[in-house]
């Protein structure tokens, strides 16, 4: 198969059948074998239910966590390659070709940078588009030596062979960056590209704790070797 589309869930029945079926018809309209796989990480609003009768391939992933859940879906991934993004309606699953070309091209990982892109009004609170992820993103350019400008962006593509031998191991939201880092330690090529970010379809605050998550993120870097 070339294409898993992979996103993580938790409680999202408000989008994620918008999500999956925005990205079957993509895999459709440009005859892609692949599949959208949503890997679930404890709803209990039907999230999964949706999900499937929208067209997805569900799993369950026990370990609760960002990190966690995209891990378990890689793992259960049949595509060659993997774009994975969020099911919250951020995202648009219907414009991959320029990722999907970029891994053609033999890219290991993609990451979308949506500074470059568009980002709607109201898709980003004020403090991450202006400090926190800016700051986090500066340092790690710093700490890994890269060029990455987004490291938190949500919408990233990657070989399924490269992901799996990275040794990635991070269970929350810290994992973006240890994504960039492990494959930045394990010699693989990494790009990036300009994506759009749309305000979310959530009828609930979403999961990203600012703060405590933002630390994660800060000690992940200071403390790479250790992590």
């Amino acid at each position: 198969m070339e294409l898993t589309i992979l996103m993580p869930c938790l409680n999202e029945a408000a989008s994620v059948a918008v999500c999956v079926g925005e990205a079957a018809a993509y895999l459709q309209s440009r005859k892609i074998q692949g599949e959208v796989l949503v890997a679930d990480n404890g709803s209990t609003d039907g999230s999964p239910e949706l999900a499937a009768a929208a067209g997805a391939r569900v799993i369950t992933v026990a370990e609760k966590g960002y990190g966690n859940a995209i891990r378990g879906g890689i793992a259960a991934a049949e595509g060659r390659y993997v774009i994975l993004g969020d099911c919250d309606g951020s995202y648009d699953f219907s414009a991959l070709d320029p990722m999907l070309e970029k891994l053609h091209q033999g890219w290991h990982l993609v990451v979308g940078n949506r500074f470059a892109g568009h980002i709607a009004p109201g898709a980003m609170p004020f403090s991450h588009r202006y400090l926190g992820v800016p700051l986090l993103s500066w340092l790690g350019r710093c700490r890994f030596r890269v060029t990455i400008s987004d490291f938190h962006c949500g919408l990233r593509g990657l070989s399924r062979t490269a992901a799996l031998e990275a040794g990635l191991r991070c269970g929350g939201m810290e994992f973006a960056t240890e994504m960039i880092g492990r494959f930045t330690d394990a010699g693989f090529s990494m790009t990036q590209l300009p994506v759009s970010l749309r305000k979310d379809l959530r009828q609930h605050p979403g999961h990203l704790r600012t703060i405590p998550d933002g630390m994660r993120h800060l000690l992940l870097i200071l403390f790479w070797k250790k992590w």
